[in-house]
């Protein structure tokens, strides 16, 4: 008799449950979808032109000459608009486009069928062009200072868990100082007591090493002076300081989640205890921590209009500067709003991704 074939076990349908409606929109990120909504706002009322007036084509040969000549002042001034003999014409494409930079106002000429139509930016747009010019030296001023602080950090997270008493008494005092004093107060201590008091104390070695013969190393310390450190320096230097106290407990914290037993395994190796926290514990803590440090770097990106109150050109004082001279206060302070949000924005999702990443290596 022929073998039955064996039936196949059937496995159990399970059928998926339909998610609640409710728990749906709960669950949706309407905060992200407020964030596109208000960064397609800004990016309307700040690139939009408006519309002024319309001139004839007999004025594309004036016009791609580069130079601002009489016949056109006297049209934009029949027009109501004022046009100063010293403005800038740039050829962008000739008897087609072209714009006109004067002082604070930029006009953008079309050629349109048989007429010239005249744009200008709006007054978001214009403080936007005059507010960016400070973008680089924030950026400029948080990154440099951030990796001066990931430094200052890391060295006092190592004084923390320190069996040194000395060390560790010195980390904790710079930690602790540096917590329980406002971040303005210490920009204005670092910035103009702090930076100055340090050159003396420089000048005063230099001295004294030049009384005992090293002229060659006393020369530098004596040709430094406070007049030569500028304002942009100092507030980098009160920036880093700040936030190395902060970045010290976020250090402290990832080498302390390492087990002991990887410190016991490394020196059970041969390794020293600098080696083993080289090459063992220092790499797993950072990887841990990683995720805090990028929160800490968008905060000090945000922190950086802090050092306005330095004079130090960043987009926050750029924006302080075009508010006093246009009195546009609503303009000047919601572009600089939207270029903070737009900033922090990318750089938290960028930390989202990092930690996505490292949840999926676990």
């Amino acid at each position: 008799m022929a073998d039955q074939p064996s039936l196949l076990p059937i496995e159990p349908i399970i059928l998926s449950k339909k998610v609640p409606l409710e728990k749906r929109l709960k669950e949706f990120p309407w905060w992200f979808v407020a964030i596109i909504l208000i960064a397609i706002w800004a990016a309307y009322i700040i690139f939009s032109n408006d519309y002024i007036f319309t001139i004839t084509t007999e004025f594309s040969a004036d016009l791609n000459t580069g130079q601002i000549s009489e016949k056109l002042i006297e049209e934009f001034k029949t027009q109501g608009t004022s046009l100063k003999q010293n403005a800038k014409i740039e050829v962008q494409r000739p008897d087609q486009k072209w714009k006109i930079k004067d002082g604070l106002n930029t006009y953008f000429l079309t050629t349109v069928d048989q007429s010239i139509e005249v744009y200008t930016r709006g007054n978001y747009g214009e403080a936007f062009d005059f507010i960016k010019i400070g973008l680089t030296t924030t950026i400029q001023t948080a990154l440099i200072a951030y990796g001066i602080a990931l430094i200052f950090g890391l060295l006092a997270g190592l004084g923390r868990i320190s069996n040194n008493i000395i060390l560790n008494n010195l980390a904790r005092l710079y930690v602790e100082l540096i917590r329980g004093i406002p971040m303005l107060v210490l920009i204005f201590f670092i910035a103009l007591v702090g930076v100055p008091i340090v050159v003396d104390g420089l000048n005063s070695f230099g001295i004294w090493l030049e009384e005992n013969g090293f002229s060659a190393i006393a020369t530098p310390l004596l040709a430094m002076n406070n007049q030569a450190i500028s304002m942009n320096i100092r507030a980098i230097i009160a920036l880093a300081v700040t936030y190395g106290a902060f970045l010290a407990e976020i250090f402290r914290a990832g080498i302390q989640s390492i087990t002991k037993g990887q410190m016991e395994a490394a020196r059970s190796l041969g390794m020293s205890y600098g080696q083993s926290m080289r090459y063992v514990i220092l790499p797993q803590a950072i990887r841990n921590v990683l995720p805090a440090l990028g929160n800490d770097f968008v905060a000090m990106v945000k922190d950086s209009s802090l050092v306005s109150v330095l004079a130090v050109r960043d987009i926050t004082q750029v924006a302080r500067l075009y508010a006093g001279s246009t009195f546009r206060f609503r303009e000047a302070y919601v572009t600089l709003s939207v270029m903070y949000l737009t900033m922090t924005v990318l750089l938290s999702l960028l930390v989202q991704v990092i930690e996505r990443r490292l949840r999926t290596n676990d």
